[in-house]
């Protein structure tokens, strides 16, 4: 069965708009006036669709998210925490910019302190996606982060970087792919992140 998935990054969260990192599910963060005025536009563009399944990760953003866009529904929800954040260990808090600055000083392979890698979690996004590939519901909505979403749109792309062309990922914004876009997704990340 050829699935339709709905991919979007959670709409703005406080900490999207004080520009800080949070890799951390435990640490609550809400959505802001703004993100929760985005979740409503995205639940009007989804409204005619049929979804049968809502992917969300551990992070209460998407799980808001996605409530605000169900509203009214009765769909099944689930959990993926192969989708969540990156893990970047005590530099969670910090400022976008520090945040940068520490990812240009360092390897796709090396470990955030107390953290995982960027390949890591490549790894992660390409087991995650593969298994969504598996799932035999018409349309599946999957509210996620701004990276795993920005690697499968590199990917599918065929773009020789998960960083690029696409790099800034707007929140609570469709992105439709079907079940074959996921599956060569999913294989192209597994690739990258081991280097090959």
């Amino acid at each position: 069965m050829v699935s339709l998935f709905v991919l979007a990054r959670h709409a703005q969260s406080t900490l999207n708009l004080e520009e800080r990192v949070n890799g951390d599910p435990k640490v609550h963060v809400e959505l802001t006036e703004e993100g929760v005025e985005q979740a409503r536009r995205l639940q009007l563009q989804l409204a005619q669709l049929p979804i049968g399944l809502c992917v969300h990760t551990r992070f209460e953003r998407t799980r808001q998210t996605a409530a605000i866009v169900l509203e009214g529904r009765e769909v099944p929800l689930r959990e993926e925490p192969l989708l969540d954040d990156i893990d970047v260990g005590r530099l969670d808090g910090w400022s976008y910019a520090d945040y940068r600055a520490w990812k240009r000083a360092h390897t796709r392979r090396d470990r955030f302190p107390g953290g995982e890698s960027l390949d890591q979690a490549a790894a992660r996004y390409a087991q995650a996606f593969a298994s969504l590939a598996l799932v035999s519901s018409e349309v599946v909505l999957v509210v996620c982060h701004e990276i795993p979403l920005r690697y499968a749109l590199n990917s599918t792309a065929g773009s020789d970087s998960l960083e690029a062309p696409v790099h800034d990922v707007p929140n609570a914004t469709p992105f439709l792919f079907q079940t074959a876009a996921i599956e060569r997704s999913s294989r192209t990340i597994e690739r990258m992140a081991e280097g090959r």
